[in-house]
């Protein structure tokens, strides 16, 4: 009972103070939004708005989940008030999941913005819904766990945005988003299987637009294998630099 209501309490601390913060709102919502805009704005030939909403879903978790975890975890830190949360009645690991759940949210939540904007313009018939989900919940928190990997590392919040630039933007154009990776040269080819967008991504494609790369369990386990490596790596991390 104890344990629940800390965490129940950290985590709408977080939603209450962090998720309309400025670098929350520029870099989660705005940024996809414009980027998006700007690929019409370019495009020489009409734009299947579905072809490339998975690549918008994707986009949207990323720099959701990452910029949210930048601000409240490096915040909280530069503060100190990540010391007094220590105190509660509540393990280390189930503390930083109360931290990384409200980031989780909001990228689903800015993941389904898109979708709202391509009901009205659109036709979404035929997606796989469930998938769709899946998808979506496995990219947020395989992004949020890279986002928390990031925070730890850093002192400042422009520090950690700065270093989540080093991940995100070489994802937005390796994983699939809106390039297919048979056409990325030969030698660029094998980072994208290393990332783990590139594996959300395909997952969101097979089951909006019927395609992809994987089979789909394989993209399921690669995800799953990376949101715990990375929350234990993220784990090790803030008890070596932040505790002992």
């Amino acid at each position: 009972m104890r344990t629940s209501l800390a965490f129940w309490s950290i985590l709408r601390k977080d939603m209450k103070n962090y998720y309309l913060k400025p670098p929350n709102i520029s870099w989660g919502i705005i940024f996809p939004i414009s980027w998006t805009l700007m690929f019409f704005m370019r495009s020489a030939t009409p734009v299947d708005l579905r072809d490339i909403l998975p690549g918008v879903m994707a986009l949207s978790v990323l720099f959701g989940t990452t910029s949210m975890l930048a601000v409240t975890i490096t915040f909280e830190r530069r503060s100190r008030s990540f010391e007094r949360l220590l105190l509660a009645p509540i393990s280390l690991n189930m503390l930083m999941l109360a931290k990384t759940t409200g980031a989780i949210v909001f990228g689903i939540v800015n993941a389904f913005i898109p979708v709202i904007f391509a009901f009205f313009l659109t036709d979404l018939s035929g997606i796989n819904w469930f998938f769709t989900i899946i998808g979506v919940f496995l990219i947020a928190v395989t992004s949020t766990f890279l986002g928390l990997f990031i925070a730890v590392s850093a002192n400042e919040v422009f520090e950690a945005q700065t270093f989540s630039n080093f991940f995100r933007f070489p994802m937005m154009f390796l994983c699939g988003l809106f390039m297919p990776m048979e056409k990325l040269p030969v030698f660029v080819r094998p980072f994208s299987y290393i990332l783990p967008l590139t594996y959300g991504v395909d997952i969101l494609k097979f089951s909006i637009t019927n395609t992809g790369n994987f089979k789909i369990w394989i993209s399921l386990i690669v995800l799953l294998g990376y949101s715990v490596s990375l929350f234990l790596v993220s784990m090790y991390n803030i008890r070596k630099k932040w505790i002992y």
